[in-house]
């Protein structure tokens, strides 16, 4: 069995999907959070708590035998990776989390890209704000968030614990893998528009899912959420009231929903605005 951190998300969400046979993008986003890049066929048919028990929990040892050749079982890459996916992902809050100086960190940091488990993002505006740590596997995202942290009690077959935290951060956690795929659809369908860099705007104040820019000088800025309601205008409004702030000027907004849209947010539907939801996502297969 491998784990394929050194592919790119689309290829991952790919390969999942064929090997899995998922009966809907919801589902298969749902699993593939989890289980993306575990080279391992899963039966989507189990309730995902039930899937995440047979073939991660109760495979702990084996499993870990595999997360350690990775990173050579390294504690000090086990801690950043950890608080890198417990927290807001920026370089210097996850080592304020382990209370671990800025170079020490980005020794680490470093040493993780040349494994090629992390990637480093920039804020794709001048702003002087810390890079973010992209963990390269979905897979290996959700170890070290739930499992790398309570290790002792999986070890000894003792799930509440994990369990307990998972649910607390589940939304949460899916919410940013919708995010990324809904990157890959854009640099995979937009082909036309000629876009030579996507990426995210983060300051002090505000965040945007999504900035793209292309060669003819357009702008694109995304919203993604992954959340059990149609979205409604004001996430409309949100975004343009973030740009706004953050003084990007867009010429197009996407928006991509688990859920779809309220009829009012449809109404608005044009070349400027994009609606998107999970069904769209067949086009990464």
């Amino acid at each position: 069995m491998n784990i394929m951190y050194k592919e790119s998300l689309q290829k991952q969400f790919s390969d999942f999907c064929v090997k899995n046979s998922p009966k809907n993008m919801e589902v298969a986003i749902d699993y593939f959070t989890i289980f993306g890049g575990l080279d391992k066929k899963i039966n989507l048919e189990i309730p995902l708590e039930e899937c995440i028990e047979k073939y991660i929990l109760k495979e702990y040892k084996y499993l870990r035998n595999f997360v350690s050749d990775i990173t050579k079982g390294n504690e000090k890459l086990h801690a950043l990776l950890s608080a890198s996916a417990l927290g807001d992902r920026r370089t210097n809050s996850s080592f304020k989390r382990l209370r671990m100086d800025f170079d020490d960190g980005m020794d680490i940091v470093d040493e993780l890209r040349d494994l090629g488990v992390i990637k480093l993002e920039r804020c794709v505006e001048d702003v002087y704000v810390s890079d973010k740590i992209y963990i390269t596997s979905p897979f290996l995202r959700f170890w070290f968030a739930f499992i790398s942290p309570v290790f002792k009690g999986i070890r000894d077959r003792k799930f509440e614990e994990f369990f307990s935290n998972y649910n607390n951060r589940k939304a949460e956690f899916t919410n940013l893998i919708f995010d990324q795929l809904s990157h890959e659809f854009v640099k995979k369908t937009f082909l036309d528009e000629k876009i030579y860099n996507i990426g995210r705007y983060w300051d002090d104040e505000r965040d945007i899912d999504m900035v793209a820019k292309t060669k003819a000088g357009k702008t694109f800025v995304g919203s993604s959420r992954y959340v059990n309601k149609k979205l409604k205008k004001s996430e409309l409004t949100k975004l343009k009231e973030n740009c706004t702030q953050a003084h990007i000027k867009a010429d197009t907004y996407l928006l991509f929903s688990k859920k779809g849209y309220s009829s009012e947010l449809k109404a608005l539907k044009s070349d400027s605005v994009q609606l998107f939801t999970c069904k769209h996502f067949k086009e990464l297969i």
